[in-house]
């Protein structure tokens, strides 16, 4: 996990940290990889604003993120790239939490190659990286 950045100097501000959430899933080029179900390792930095409170939807539950991704993770068919999980849990972060502004995503294939540990990748969004990309989207499916 990368040390904590803050948003802007001088700012209040909040930082979820999710530390190896592990979740089967169906990921990778490989043939191999296309037979079953492997592990995948997310770490995550979550940050918002603000103060929260108990009774607010001003924050980010930790408990309800990992279950939607987990749940996400379960059901959706064969993705090939890391990349594109990347940016699929970004989207789904910023969808469904209003409050964040920015994230940090850090994605693990453990023992995927001999010789190391794990690879992995990471995506750094903020806010306007998801609006930029809801934008594409949208021009792309005009389009056809």
């Amino acid at each position: 996990m990368k040390p904590f950045e803050p948003l802007n100097a001088g700012g209040q501000g909040w930082r979820v940290v999710v530390d190896e959430l592990v979740v089967m899933t169906r990921i990778g080029l490989h043939e191999h990889e296309h037979r079953a179900p492997q592990a995948v390792s997310i770490d995550a930095s979550l940050r918002y604003r603000g103060t929260p409170h108990e009774d607010s939807d001003g924050l980010i539950d930790y408990e309800a993120w990992c279950n939607r991704v987990t749940a996400y993770l379960h059901e959706k068919p064969h993705t090939r790239l890391l990349e594109t999980l990347a940016v699929e849990i970004a989207a789904l972060s910023f969808d469904a939490w209003p409050a964040l502004d920015a994230l940090t995503l850090t994605l693990h294939k453990p023992k995927i190659r001999e010789g190391t540990r794990r690879l992995a990748l990471e995506l750094d969004w903020r806010r306007g990286d998801f609006d930029a990309w809801v934008a594409r989207r949208a021009v792309d499916a005009v389009r056809g």
